[in-house]
């Protein structure tokens, strides 16, 4: 018959491994005994009844979250998995959490008002009221001895200096507390001096903290018409407040952060922006004066006068040329007569009736050519000339019209759109300039059209 043999290693591992996996995590109840608190953190104690006991161990990561300092012949209640220590074959619970033994029958009462309240939807995000971005006055209803208000005031004083805290005293903990709190929430939105509320304390254990998880206290916060930010112990723990409340803070000193803003980092940005500010405003001022330099030039070249006397200037030079041209052509006319004469003398008798004869010829045509050519160039000029006319405004100046601007030198207005009231015009007339301003805008032109076009001085 085959026997199957274990080892006390492999015996003990699958005692552990059954073990494990045969009991869920549990809450266990006893006396703490044989207490021991190395230098590594770790707790490791027994808990026992009047007839047995259990080995424990609180590794330090949980032992510093449990709120109390246990101590030998406390009763308390541990929650954990069951496991066995291989190397001494003894079984032992590896706690997670620890709690005053009354803690237990709280921790169920405020379970089940937990799940009340969430059924009821007072824990819906809906519900909750938005925060001020910048607060100035804050109320705080803690008690005026603890070290809660002040923690606050150090905040408030390094981060945000411009709130004022107004503190409504009451006690934090025992049978009175939840119904201090009760008025002191309902007398903040009568007084409705506060732009939000902090409500809190310091840590403690459950039974400390008990007051924040009152369903009055629940219900007044959710009741409240300032937003409410619960800052109730220290991070690990969690109040009925936090849930209804419309932000939860870790700690009070937190709930200060959350509230306001960063007053250092704010006047950093403002000092950032003020300079952004002035560099966008020095390139637009660079900009529209490179603009304003490119507009001048434009309305110099542009500008009647100029354009005058370029055409002006055309119309002298194209009357030299025309001097020139005629100097010209004479001279080589007389210089071909003059050689016309010469060959007639060298030629001699025989041949003075042929010569007078071309020579009749070349006089005629030379009289016929200069005859042509002088009002053809007389025209030339006078078209020049009246090209010049058409481009210059005198005529028109000269006619009673006028030219009117807003600047001397600037572009010409035409339409009323183009000024207000209050306005400064510069008139350009023949005999100079009218400056005017402007009282009154009509959309529509007189009808007399013998005035039509002409300025105005209103």
């Amino acid at each position: 018959m085959n026997r199957e043999v274990y080892t006390p290693s492999e015996l003990n591992r699958e005692v552990r491994v059954h073990l494990e996996a045969g009991f869920p995590r549990l809450w266990l109840e006893g006396e703490i005994s044989n207490l021991a608190r190395p230098a590594s953190g770790h707790l490791y104690f027994s808990l026992k009844d009047d007839r047995a006991q259990i080995r424990c161990a609180l590794f330090r990561q949980n032992a510093r979250s449990i709120g109390f300092r246990p101590e030998n012949g406390q009763l308390v209640q541990v929650r954990g998995r069951l496991s066995l220590y291989e190397p001494r074959g003894d079984y032992q619970l590896i706690a997670d959490t620890m709690e005053a033994a009354g803690e237990g029958r709280l921790r169920a009462a405020w379970e089940a008002l937990r799940k009340q309240l969430e059924s009821e939807g007072l824990f819906d995000v809906a519900l909750k009221k938005p925060l001020p971005a910048y607060p100035r006055r804050i109320a705080v209803i803690t008690s005026p001895s603890g070290a809660v208000i002040r923690d606050i005031i150090n905040v408030l004083g390094r981060r945000w200096p411009l709130a004022r805290v107004r503190l409504y005293p009451v006690p934090v903990q025992g049978d009175e507390a939840p119904p201090a709190i009760v008025r002191a929430l309902a007398a903040v939105d009568r007084h409705g001096w506060a732009d939000a509320v902090i409500v809190g304390r310091g840590g403690g254990s459950l039974e400390d903290l008990w007051a924040f998880n009152d369903e009055a206290v629940a219900r007044a916060i959710v009741a409240a018409s300032t937003p409410v930010i619960s800052a109730v112990g220290h991070e690990t723990d969690t109040s009925i407040s936090d849930f209804v409340a419309d932000l939860r803070a870790p700690t009070p000193s937190a709930a200060a952060e959350l509230l306001t803003p960063d007053g250092y980092a704010m006047a950093n940005e403002f000092a950032r922006q003020q300079r952004r500010l002035a560099r966008a405003v020095e390139d637009g001022i660079r900009r529209r004066a490179q603009r304003l330099d490119e507009l001048s030039t434009r309305v110099t070249r542009q500008h009647p006068g100029r354009q005058l006397r370029e055409r002006q200037g055309q119309l002298d030079a194209a009357r030299r040329r025309l001097r020139v041209a005629l100097a010209r052509i004479a001279a080589d006319r007389q210089a071909r007569l003059a050689a016309l004469a010469q060959r007639l003398r060298n030629a001699g008798g025989r041949t003075i009736p042929a010569q007078a004869s071309q020579l009749d010829a070349l006089a005629r045509r030379l009289r016929t050519a200069g005859q042509r050519l002088v009002p053809d160039r007389h025209a030339q000029l006078q078209a020049l000339a009246r090209t010049l006319n058409a481009y210059s405004p005198l005529p028109t100046l000269q006619r009673g019209y006028a030219i009117v601007t807003t600047s001397p030198g600037g572009e010409a207005i035409t339409r009323p759109a183009d000024v207000a009231p209050g306005d400064t015009l510069f008139t350009r007339v023949a005999g100079g300039e009218i400056v005017s301003t402007v009282t009154e805008t009509r959309d529509n032109p007189p009808t007399d059209t013998t005035s039509a076009g002409k300025s105005q001085k209103r």
